[in-house]
C-alpha cells in the first residue's frame, strides 16, 4: 500500500509552518506522520518550528526543492520511509519552490513506486492574488496551477474589496480547484489533505532549474545554553525593515529564559509562539542585500548578559 504524500506550498511567509502547526494538532490519534521542510536558506528554522517529538522531521536546506530534488529529495524520502514507517507525509515546500516540479519527482520511480500524492494544498495571501504584478511571475502562476486545494490565509489583513477579487478570480480559475477555502492564522482543516486530486495537464516550470534569485539568505546559530532578551528581541524584530531595505522575511528561534520561541516576520508584521526545539537557538533573513556584520551585531547584542 502506497503512502500518500500531500505538497504543502505557497509564497514566502503565507503562513505554511503555521498551517502545518494546525495541522499536527488535529492528526488522528495512533496515526503516524513524518515531515519535510524545505528553506531556501541554509538555516533551517521552519523544521525547528515544527519539532514536537513525536513526529519525525527531515529538512532539505539550501534552496528551492525544483533545484535540490533529484538525489538529495529522493534519499531524504526514501530513508524516511523506511525509518518511520509513517501513514501519511507532508512535505513543506519552500516559498520559492516550482511546485510542479516537485510534484513530477514525488510521481515518478523510485518515489512513484511507494508514494500516492495527494492533495496539494497551496496557501496564498488574498492581497498578493489578486496583484498583477504576481500574477505575472512564473513562480506564482506555477503554485496556483498545481493546487488542488486553494486556501486564501490572511483574510483578517485582507479588505471586503479584497476577498470579493479573490473569489472572483478563484472562481474561474481553470482546471478548477477541488476546494477553495478561506481562514486565518493557517487554520487549515484535516480534511483538506483528503481533498480530490484534479485531473490537471503535466505543468513544467517556465524558469530552468538552477535559475539564481535576485533574494540572498543569511543565517546565525547560537549555542542551547545562550539565552536571549526578550525585550532586546522585540525591539530588534522591529527595527528590522529600517535596518534591512527590502526585506523579505526574517524568523528565528530563540531561548528566552527558560523558554524557547519562534519569531516570524512577513508582509511588514511579525508575531512570536512557543515551541518545542531546544537543539540551538538560530535566526535567519532574506532580502536583496544587507550588512551581514550590522544584523549579526544587533542580534548579539540581544543576548543576555
Amino acid at each position: 500500500m502506497k503512502t500518500p504524500v500531500n505538497l504543502i506550498t505557497g509564497f514566502l511567509g503565507v503562513g505554511k509552518t503555521t498551517a502545518l502547526l494546525n495541522l499536527l494538532q488535529q492528526r488522528p490519534a495512533g496515526e503516524r506522520w513524518a515531515i519535510i521542510v524545505n528553506e531556501f536558506g541554509e538555516i533551517g528554522i521552519d523544521g525547528a518550528a515544527l519539532t514536537t517529538g513525536d513526529v519525525p522531521v527531515a529538512e532539505i536546506a539550501g534552496g528551492c526543492l525544483c533545484c535540490v530534488a533529484g538525489p538529495q529529495m529522493t534519499a531524504t524520502v526514501a530513508t524516511l520511509l523506511r525509518r518511520e514507517r509513517p501513514d501519511r507525509l507532508l512535505i513543506e515546500a519552500s516559498g520559492l519552490a516550482h511546485a510542479a516540479s516537485v510534484i513530477d519527482e514525488l510521481r515518478e520511480p523510485p518515489l512513484g513506486n511507494a508514494l500516492e500524492v495527494a492533495a496539494v494544498l497551496t496557501l496564498v495571501d488574498p492581497r498578493q492574488f489578486v496583484s498583477p504584478d504576481y500574477a505575472r511571475q512564473p513562480l506564482y502562476r506555477d503554485q496556483i496551477a498545481i493546487a488542488d486545494v486553494l486556501v486564501a490565509n490572511k483574510t483578517d489583513m485582507a479588505d471586503t474589496a479584497t476577498m470579493e477579487a479573490f473569489r472572483e478570480q478563484a472562481a474561474v480559475l481553470f482546471p478548477a480547484k477541488a476546494l477553495v477555502a478561506e481562514t486565518r492564522q493557517g487554520a487549515v482543516e484535516l480534511g483538506w489533505l483528503n481533498a480530490a486530486v484534479v485531473a490537471k495537464p503535466r505543468y513544467r516550470p517556465a524558469a530552468p532549474r538552477g535559475t539564481p534569485s535576485d533574494w540572498q539568505s543569511i543565517g546565525w546559530t547560537f549555542a542551547a545554553d545562550a539565552s536571549f532578551s526578550g525585550e532586546a528581541l522585540t525591539a530588534f524584530f522591529d527595527s528590522l525593515p529600517g535596518q534591512v531595505p527590502g526585506l523579505v522575511r526574517a524568523k528565528g528561534v530563540f531561548r528566552v529564559l527558560d523558554s524557547w520561541v519562534w519569531l516570524n516576520w512577513a508582509e511588514g508584521q511579525w508575531g512570536a509562539s512557543q515551541v518545542a526545539w531546544r537543539r540551538d537557538s538560530r535566526f535567519e533573513l532574506i532580502a536583496p542585500a544587507f550588512d551581514s556584520e550590522a544584523v549579526e551585531m544587533r542580534l548579539r547584542a540581544c543576548l543576555e548578559k
